[in-house]
């Protein structure tokens, strides 16, 4: 089989989408979800542990205070998908050459 045409089928195997990445997102995106989908492991867990956080302290009231933060960091994210899949999809790329 010609190389070309593997890492073709490699690539569309393994590329990320867009869409599922804004549906992961929308539906998960305060657990970080559309972060870990696009291997930004580290951010994802910091948006996990915020949620997580806040959770508890929201007993305290102070809990809100995560909440607005995360919720900022949601709606900055739905501005950088687009730019993080063509991230993930290069980096891709390049591990395939």
């Amino acid at each position: 089989m010609d190389p070309n045409v593997n890492q073709q089928l490699m690539y569309d195997a393994h590329k990320k989408s867009l869409l599922v990445a804004y549906l992961l997102w929308w539906f998960l995106g305060w657990a970080g979800g559309h972060r870990f989908y696009l291997g930004q492991t580290g951010s994802a867990i910091a948006m996990l542990m915020i949620f997580m956080i806040s959770s508890v302290l929201l007993l305290l009231v102070i809990g809100w205070f995560g909440y607005v933060v995360l919720g900022v960091w949601w709606l900055i994210d739905a501005l950088l998908i687009p730019s993080m899949v063509t991230q993930c999809n290069v980096r891709l790329i390049g591990r395939l050459q």
